[in-house]
C-alpha cells in the first residue's frame, strides 16, 4: 500500500531543487514541474500589532502576551467566517489565506471593526491595534506550511512594516481584482514584489 506523508509535499520540492542543482539541469522544465504541483491562486493576508517594542518596554513582556492571547481569542472566529485559514502564527503576526480578495478585505475591515469596538473599554495599554497587509496571485504553496512568492513577500512588507494601527494595505493586484468595489488611496511606499500598493478606506 503507497503511504503518503504529512511531508510529501516538501519531499517532492527538496527533490526538485537538487535535480535543480545538477551541472546539466534543465532549469526551466524543472521550474515548470514546480508550479505545475504546487502553483495555486490564494490571497494572502500579514496582519501584526502595532507597538510591540512600546509596550513591551512600558509594561512588560508579560502584558504585551496577553494582548497577543487576547487578539488570538478574538479574531480566529472572525477568519472562519470569511472561509479564511489561519496558516501559521508568529509572535504577534497572523499569517492568513483566502481564496479570493473580497473574501481577504471583508475578513480585513471586519477584524478591524470588532477590535476597534473592543478597544472602545481599553486603556492605551491594552488596545488591541492590528495592521493588514495583502496579496494576490499565483504561489508556490507547500503543503499546509508555507506559501512563496512575490505576493507574499509584498503582503508581509505591507503588514509588518508598512501598516500603521487599523491599516490595511494591499497590492497592486488586489486593488485591480476589486476596483470600483472599495474605495483605495495610493501610497508612496512599495514593497518589493509589487508595483504599486494602496491604503484601503473603509468606514
Amino acid at each position: 500500500m503507497l503511504r503518503i506523508s504529512p511531508g510529501a509535499s516538501h519531499k517532492r520540492l527538496y527533490q526538485l531543487l537538487d535535480a535543480r542543482l545538477e551541472p546539466d539541469a534543465d532549469k526551466p522544465a524543472i521550474d515548470h514541474r514546480i508550479w505545475e504541483l504546487f502553483g495555486e491562486d490564494w490571497c494572502v493576508v500579514m496582519t501584526d500589532l502595532s507597538g510591540f517594542s512600546r509596550h513591551v518596554a512600558s509594561f512588560g513582556i508579560v502584558h504585551f502576551l496577553q494582548v497577543i492571547h487576547e487578539s488570538f481569542r478574538i479574531l480566529p472566529p472572525i477568519i472562519e467566517e470569511h472561509n479564511g485559514f489561519l496558516m501559521k502564527s508568529e509572535g504577534d503576526s497572523m499569517f492568513l489565506l483566502f481564496r479570493t480578495p473580497q473574501a481577504a478585505v471583508d475578513c480585513c475591515i471586519a477584524m478591524q471593526k470588532t477590535l476597534a469596538a473592543h478597544n472602545v473599554k481599553r486603556g492605551d495599554d491594552e488596545k488591541i491595534l492590528l495592521c493588514c497587509g495583502i496579496g494576490w496571485g499565483k504561489m508556490l504553496r507547500i503543503g499546509d506550511e508555507d506559501i512563496f512568492g512575490a505576493e507574499v513577500n509584498a503582503a508581509s512588507k505591507l503588514g509588518e512594516d508598512i501598516a500603521k494601527a487599523q491599516e490595511v494595505l494591499v497590492t497592486g493586484k488586489v486593488e485591480e481584482a476589486l476596483r470600483g468595489k472599495f474605495v483605495f488611496q495610493p501610497i508612496s511606499e512599495v514593497p518589493p514584489g509589487s508595483e504599486r500598493a494602496f491604503k484601503l478606506i473603509y468606514g
